[in-house]
């Protein structure tokens, strides 16, 4: 499975779903039980990838903004979140937090922002295909502490001038 190929199962999940992560969890598990089980386990490649890559402080932050606090879990939710919300959403966020206040359309802090049975869908998967948990995916493991310098969250100016479009469009 290439890197289209995976961002189209995303995609095709998210729409299916109408942007519901729970539902898109779900339908992502029944597209891939259509694939041969090394298939899977390249999305779970994939996904794990993307998932370590946005690991990193500044993304955090757009987190806190966005959920109004995010803990490592909420963190870790937000992350496979993320990768549900398709290649755009993603790169752009990534490459620039703060770009998620123009690459976003409506957010209910209470129903988006938390995606973690999405990092669970090519485990599941996997293991419904093979009676067997997935193996080892091979890929380096993540990083002990995110990428970047730690940013303050409890200091609302911090916050305010790192993501100026994120603070001036969901917090105030």
């Amino acid at each position: 499975m290439d890197e289209t190929e995976f961002w189209e199962l995303v995609d095709a999940a998210r729409e299916a779903a109408e942007g519901d992560p729970e539902e898109q969890a779900d339908v992502l598990v029944d597209r891939l039980l259509r694939l041969d089980p090394d298939l899977v386990l390249d999305f779970a490649r994939h996904f794990e990838a993307r998932y370590n890559r946005a690991y990193t402080w500044d993304l955090w932050g757009a987190a806190w903004v966005l959920l109004d606090g995010a803990s490592d879990d909420a963190f870790d939710f937000f992350r496979c979140w993320l990768i549900g919300q398709g290649r755009e959403v993603y790169e752009g966020a990534v490459h620039d937090p703060d770009s998620l206040a123009d690459l976003l359309g409506d957010f209910d802090e209470e129903l988006d922002g938390d995606g973690e049975e999405l990092g669970y869908a090519a485990d599941e998967a996997y293991e419904q295909l093979t009676g067997t948990v997935a193996p080892d995916l091979g890929i380096a493991p993540a990083r002990a502490e995110p990428e970047d310098t730690p940013l303050d969250f409890e200091n609302a100016r911090v916050l305010a001038e790192r993501y100026p479009r994120l603070w001036e469009r969901f917090k105030e």
